[in-house]
């Protein structure tokens, strides 16, 4: 079994998050896969950007509001 880390975007209203993860690569032919605690933790960022949480979820992972761009 080999682990290596990974980002992962959650964009949610006008905020996006990038979450610190770490992929499972199992031998056995199931591909890569998330450990339960990282799943977790990514439910919760995805929780506290949707009830506006910023603390909680700037606590978790890099958080960015998102503005448009007007050309």
């Amino acid at each position: 079994m080999t682990t290596y880390p990974r980002k992962k975007l959650i964009r949610e209203g006008d905020y996006a998050a990038e979450v610190d993860v770490m992929l499972i690569d199992d031998e056995n032919g199931w591909g890569t896969c998330l450990s339960l605690k990282d799943v977790e933790k990514l439910d919760a960022v995805r929780k506290a950007l949707g009830t506006g949480d910023l603390k909680t979820a700037n606590q978790l992972a890099h958080v960015f509001e998102l503005t448009p761009v007007e050309v």
